[in-house]
């Protein structure tokens, strides 16, 4: 099902995560968060830019538990939890952050 980003549209599989992780840009993941019924705010964007990073590192969407733990790393015991993430992205955070962040979905996941 493509995703209209103004006006291009973006192919994305059949769970809405984009094809072509290139074409991801910040009007795309707010149009990906719609999807999902979700209003980014700036702890949303933290997130976001925080799996981008991690992708571009690592060349994998981190499972929760990695994720989690990374995140207390970067953004402080206070973020780096389970129920902190939960509440930014209820269905999941990684497997929700990633298709937002236009990531692949993380290996794991079901």
């Amino acid at each position: 099902m493509p995703l209209d980003v103004e006006g291009k549209s973006l192919e994305t599989d059949e769970e809405g995560y984009l094809v072509d992780l290139t074409e991801w840009t910040e009007p795309a993941a707010l149009e990906l968060a719609k999807t999902e019924n979700l209003e980014l705010t700036e702890s949303h964007w933290e997130v976001i830019h925080f799996l981008r990073e991690y992708y571009n590192e690592f060349q994998i969407a981190p499972a929760v538990r990695v994720l989690t733990k990374a995140i207390g790393k970067k953004l402080g015991k206070e973020k780096g939890n389970s129920k902190y993430l939960y509440e930014l992205f209820p269905y999941g955070p990684a497997k929700q952050a990633c298709k937002i962040a236009g990531l692949p979905k993380p290996t794991g996941c079901i």
